[in-house]
């Protein structure tokens, strides 16, 4: 592989991002770039969230295999690579020592060198991007600076998936919020019709009945709205982007 090569799979990180439609189909082009730079056997991406970690993509069947060993015994070069967020570089496992009998289940599935770079490292999602080969010191040669690119462009991924799901949640919370206030101004107008009082006192009246039946608010003015119309109150239309 061509360090021009590299160049162009780097340069290709914002049009994939664009084109995917899922963070998953985003990392597993990530993952068969990786492959491309680089002699291995196996590519996993590994992401952690509320302490649990996940490989989401994989290429090889070796890489699957060796990712959940390592999240069995809660330890291993691609985990101390995302809770630490270093490069975890194994030349040989026939000489490794850390992670328990961790190298030598790797040995026995054919894998002697692996290396883990961080993604998202020191946030709520890190990860690691992991690739096993099978001879010893399998990525002596490779181009790091280029799996480093690629690593950081794994990282930018995350990071914007988190900022739109994030958004799509505060927007989902505002509709909610928009809706709740809609019924309510419903049933403040039925009050304010009944007893010609003010929306003030339309809403006092709303929030004691709700704390005396230790109900939510909105729904006993739902029940309020459907009781007098006989339909269930409306809400309002919300129309998605384009």
């Amino acid at each position: 592989m061509h360090a021009d090569d590299a160049v162009d799979d780097g340069a290709r990180i914002t049009r994939w991002l664009l084109d995917t439609e899922s963070l998953e189909e985003f990392l597993r082009t990530l993952a068969e770039a990786t492959a491309r730079l680089t002699p291995c056997d196996g590519v996993g991406v590994t992401l952690e969230r509320d302490g649990r970690p996940l490989t989401v993509v994989s290429l090889g069947a070796v890489a699957p295999k060796l990712d959940e060993k390592q999240y069995g015994q809660d330890d291993g070069p691609c985990l101390q690579s995302l809770r630490q967020g270093e490069e975890i570089s194994v030349a040989d496992m026939l000489r490794e020592t850390r992670w328990g009998d961790y190298p030598a289940y790797a040995l026995s599935s054919g894998i002697r060198s692996s290396l883990s770079l961080p993604i998202a490292p020191h946030t709520d999602t890190a990860g690691a991007l992991n690739l096993y080969a099978a001879p010893p010191d399998g990525f002596a040669d490779v181009d790091l600076a280029a799996l480093r690119s690629l690593a950081a462009q794994a990282t930018g991924g995350i990071a914007l998936a988190q900022r739109l799901s994030d958004a799509q949640e505060f927007t989902d919370q505002m509709q909610t919020a928009m809706r709740s206030r809609h019924v309510i101004d419903q049933a403040l107008g039925i009050i304010m019709g009944q007893r010609r009082c003010t929306a003030d006192e339309a809403f006092n009246v709303l929030r004691s009945a709700s704390q005396h039946r230790n109900i939510k608010l909105r729904d006993l003015c739902a029940e309020l709205v459907t009781s007098v119309t006989g339909h269930a109150p409306t809400e309002p239309a919300f129309q998605r982007r384009p």
